[in-house]
């Protein structure tokens, strides 16, 4: 796998080694001893997957201490524009974000180490997305910020009025209006 470095120290993209003939094509997908290795320790021990139409926005979603999460996304089928916000107060990077387009056909993966608020749009008609988690879902130290915060800046590539949300994503504080946001002395491993 090559790790790719970002703007932002730790969180990375991962473009794994794909070989390909005509009967398909084969890739491992993750190796702990690798990542570990090239990226940073982490146990993952929850695996998701959800399936979203196109315009969906999901974000942008943390946890809090002691439930804050690392996570290794990817997409199965479709394509997404996937976000990750350094939210560590303190940060030379703070309030500074991550955009990347993840693909079936990329196979591209992103690290959004613990700090940060992450988050996704559906660029296709439809996703398969899936994500490793290093914590377990602990809804009640979830936490999030405004995903159209205009202090972010992000091109969701998605028009606003084709954006559709939960109930919930549509009523997230401003980043600057954030009541809890981690320290970015704490370490959070």
């Amino acid at each position: 796998m090559e790790v790719i470095k970002t703007d932002i120290e730790g969180v990375v993209i991962i473009e794994p080694k794909v070989f390909g003939d005509h009967r398909g094509y084969f890739f491992e997908s993750f190796s702990e001893r690798d990542f570990n290795a090239q990226v940073r320790e982490v146990k993952f021990v929850q695996d998701n997957e959800s399936k979203s139409c196109y315009g969906v926005l999901r974000g942008l979603h943390f946890q809090k201490p002691p439930h804050c999460q690392s996570k290794l996304v990817r997409v199965v089928k479709g394509a997404v524009l996937d976000v990750a916000v350094d939210i560590r107060k303190g940060s030379p990077t703070f309030g500074k974000h991550v955009a990347v387009e993840l693909t079936e056909d990329n196979h591209r993966q992103f690290f959004v180490p613990r700090g940060f608020a992450h988050g996704f749009v559906v660029l296709t008609d439809e996703v398969v997305f899936q994500y490793k988690c290093d914590n377990f879902y602990a809804p009640q130290h979830e936490g999030a910020i405004a995903w159209d915060d205009p202090d972010l800046g992000i091109d969701w590539k998605v028009p606003a009025d084709k954006i559709i949300l939960s109930a919930k994503d549509t009523c997230h504080p401003r980043l600057k209006d954030a009541e809890w946001l981690f320290d970015y002395n704490e370490n959070l491993y």
